[in-house]
């Protein structure tokens, strides 16, 4: 561990350069209402700050106060996140808003303990909202965190593993400015985002730089450590875009997969990549729907995304049906309702596709 002089040396600097150099603004920034730092620190789990800032946005005005937001229809909730990815952070949203609305009559927790037993929350999250709203001593610990931290004091430690997350914690909350915690935190971060940056850090223009080991041992390219190497695997989606007498069927999608609670229309997913066009017998189509019982009015082309641990490929069959689907667990709906309806990103890029003229969003 480096000596108190560093330790004081960084703590210090870093307050000076966030006093004085620090222009990053955001609306959240040195929000003191706890209901809107925790908005704005679940928005931005695993998600840019340019993207969640419209997010934000959109929450804070259809939902001023956590006890809109515990009132307000699951459904009308999932549309608003639609697009934001990870939908589980939006399940766990509506789980806490409603603990905080019913049991602490929507008065956030002021303690740690408190903040972290909430749905949702870990201890990155929790040590934010005890800093930032009510000034507790807690260090946060995020990607950025993790970075100045590596580079400056030299640790290659990895920061995926256990050890890495105890190394790590303990200099934080060590180097923690105990009278500021908010502004430290504020200050930390930041510098990370904006100076520090992954790939091209502003070294020249950095005012730690005399004590930065992974600059004075050119290691700023190979720091912060990371042990493991993500495995992604490939899906393939086949949607059929059944139609009766102007309507759609969809299902709400089951716990257990991505995009928990969101919509969608009738999905067959194959192992292997399936070649779709018009003399393709579809033989899963027909395990739901006799043949004699339906038209192919369209096929799309390949649609992608790119999740964390894997790439999603497939394509979207439009059917207009002569008979309605015996199966019960599918609900038929007007394009005026399914406009109400949180759907995956996978899903509107097909239906606002302008290429696309089923017109349905």
């Amino acid at each position: 561990m480096a000596s108190n002089v560093t330790n004081n040396f960084f703590t210090t600097t870093l307050l000076t350069w966030h006093q004085v150099h620090n222009n990053r603004t955001m609306p959240w920034k040195g929000e003191k209402d706890p209901y809107k730092i925790w908005l704005s620190e679940i928005i931005l789990q695993q998600t840019r700050v340019e993207q969640g800032l419209a997010y934000y946005d959109k929450f804070i005005q259809h939902y001023p106060t956590i006890k809109k937001l515990a009132k307000a229809n699951d459904d009308s909730i999932f549309k608003l996140w639609e697009g934001l990815g990870y939908y589980s952070r939006c399940k766990n949203l509506i789980a806490t808003a409603k603990i905080v609305a019913h049991t602490f009559n929507g008065v956030f927790p002021n303690t740690y303990d408190g903040i972290i037993a909430l749905k949702g929350i870990g201890p990155y999250t929790a040590a934010a909202i005890a800093s930032f709203a009510f000034n507790l001593p807690f260090a946060v610990v995020d990607g950025n965190v993790y970075r100045v931290l590596s580079r400056y004091f030299g640790i290659n430690t990895p920061i995926d593993s256990t050890m890495g997350k105890n190394e790590f914690a303990k200099l934080a909350h060590l180097l923690l400015h105990k009278q500021q915690p908010g502004s430290y935190n504020q200050a930390i971060m930041d510098f990370g985002a904006t100076v520090c940056k992954p790939k091209l850090p502003l070294c020249n223009s950095c005012m730690l730089i005399k004590n930065c080991k992974a600059y004075n041992h050119e290691l700023v390219q190979i720091l912060p450590v990371k042990q493991k190497k993500l495995v992604k695997k490939n899906r393939f989606f086949y949607y059929i875009i059944a139609e009766y007498n102007n309507k759609f069927y969809v299902q709400k999608r089951a716990a257990g997969d991505i995009w928990e609670n969101l919509y969608q229309f009738i999905l067959i997913e194959s192992a292997t990549s399936i070649t779709i066009n018009s003399n393709t017998q579809f033989n899963a189509i027909h395990q739901l729907i006799e043949p004699e019982n339906y038209t192919v009015k369209n096929i799309s082309t390949v649609y992608k995304q790119q999740l964390t641990h894997q790439t999603l490929n497939g394509q979207f069959i439009y059917i207009h049906l002569s008979k309605p689907l015996k199966q019960q667990d599918y609900l038929l709906l007007s394009k005026s309702s399914l406009m109400q309806l949180p759907f995956p990103k996978f899903i509107t890029s097909y239906l606002k596709d302008k290429n696309v003229s089923l017109n349905l969003l």
